[in-house]
């Protein structure tokens, strides 16, 4: 109830983007999960061929961040969110009206665009808009979007008992009631003129140190929140010998982010800088991958359900303490970005910071699955949790550097007071 409450208090624009995101990790849970089983076997497609349709759909976004970001900055956040869900709806509706490597490939190109498109347009949008209010927009952001890759799975999964054309063609339909209720929905707004060229605004942000420095410190948090689809499912499934627990994980994490998200901003935002709590929720992330550790390579349970549900305790405390760390860190963050610059500029902070988070997630799952494959191979399993904890202690450790500095936005020390003439104190 109180997250009601709390989204209420925001203007219907704001309102509408977090269905918005709530709409758009439904529509993009429900399918992409599901396409490489469907290249492969609806479709009879080699590995090959699956992982370059896969790979341009996430290049085609990660690499375009920055480009959607500009963009945001130069026509206005409302028109490059329209177009990128409009974007989507076409490259889903190719997914399932397409069989042929080219259609599949022009699909991929184009929902990947849409994302590049409109993440970074929507996070500039509620941070121009929300005002003082930004962490309590970006937590409740985080809440409809953890809801929404629970959605999306449990939707698709019982579409896909009919035809993977029918999810897509569902995810789709999502999307193109996204794009018609932000066309009629969502103010239009002058924007104000550049002042310079494209290049020169990615000069200006390259050239901010300080961001790029926590930028790269921030690699570990999307590095751990990417477990939750890799590390922890898989560690569920091992711990409890049932392919269903991999479920629990996002259902805890949906529980704890609809009951706690906003108690826990509200609380921390009234208490100490924020760049503590970003250092101390990326240090909980990290230690969320400790007790997992311990049923680690113990194999399938063999003594029941009873036996099973015990193991699975440690994984499933794992990924409620991960989902913590991301509710302490994360509306911060993105509470933070745009401080370090203009205003003028938003988006393009925003494009760059989630280059870096692309760049940072494929090279994370890279190392995690090698970690995991070594593990299985030297029976050493707890290596990639060992991997997982080292980055968010790193990550944490990055940005308490940076604070301890006074680098970051709002660390500078207060200006010494003008020397005043005494004066009576009264009452007030």
């Amino acid at each position: 109830m109180k997250t009601w409450h709390e989204m209420r208090r925001f203007p219907l624009a704001i309102r509408l983007l977090l269905i918005n995101q709530l709409g758009v990790n439904t529509g993009f849970y429900l399918l992409i999960p599901y396409l490489a089983v469907h290249l492969g076997e609806d479709l009879g497609m080699s590995a090959a061929v699956v992982g370059i349709i896969l790979g341009v759909r996430n290049l085609s976004q990660q690499g375009l961040f920055l480009i959607g970001g500009s963009a945001s900055d130069r026509l206005g956040a409302r028109r490059v969110i329209i177009a990128g869900c409009a974007l989507r709806t076409v490259g889903f509706g190719l997914f399932a009206l397409g069989d042929g490597l080219t259609v599949l490939i022009a699909a991929s190109v184009l929902s990947g665009l849409a994302g590049a498109l409109f993440n970074p347009a929507v996070r500039a949008y509620l941070a121009q808009e929300a005002g003082t209010r930004k962490a309590e927009a970006f937590a409740l952001f985080n809440v409809f979007a953890t809801t929404g890759a629970l959605i999306g799975p449990l939707l698709g999964s019982v579409l896909l008992l009919v035809d993977f054309r029918v999810s897509a063609l569902t995810a789709a339909a999502i999307f193109a009631l996204l794009t018609v209720a932000q066309a009629v929905v969502l103010p239009a707004s002058e924007v104000a003129p550049a002042t310079n060229s494209v290049l020169g605004d990615w000069r200006e942000v390259l050239g901010n140190r300080v961001f790029l420095a926590f930028a790269l410190a921030m690699v570990g948090m999307f590095t751990m929140q990417n477990q939750l689809y890799l590390l922890l499912p898989d560690g569920a499934r091992r711990a409890t010998g049932w392919d269903g627990a991999a479920g629990l994980v996002f259902l805890i994490g949906t529980v704890a982010n609809l009951s706690l998200q906003m108690r826990i901003t509200r609380a921390l935002k009234e208490r100490g800088n924020r760049a503590r709590w970003i250092s101390a929720g990326l240090g909980l992330m990290g230690l969320a991958f400790v007790p997992p550790m311990a049923v680690a390579g113990l194999g399938a349970p063999s003594g029941g359900l009873g036996d099973a549900a015990l193991r699975a305790l440690p994984v499933l405390a794992g990924a409620l303490l991960l989902y913590l760390g991301v509710m302490v860190a994360q509306p911060f963050v993105l509470e933070l970005i745009p401080a370090f610059g203009r205003a003028e500029l938003t988006g393009t902070y925003f494009g760059l910071f989630y280059v870096v988070s692309g760049i940072a997630a494929a090279v994370g799952n890279t190392v995690v699955g090698w970690a995991m494959d070594t593990g299985e191979h030297t029976r050493t399993q707890w290596l990639p949790w060992a991997c997982c904890l080292g980055f968010g202690l790193v990550s944490a450790a990055g940005v308490a550097w940076l604070h301890r500095l006074r680098g970051l936005p709002g660390d500078a020390p207060d200006p010494a007071p003008a020397a005043e003439a005494p004066t009576t104190t009264a009452k007030t």
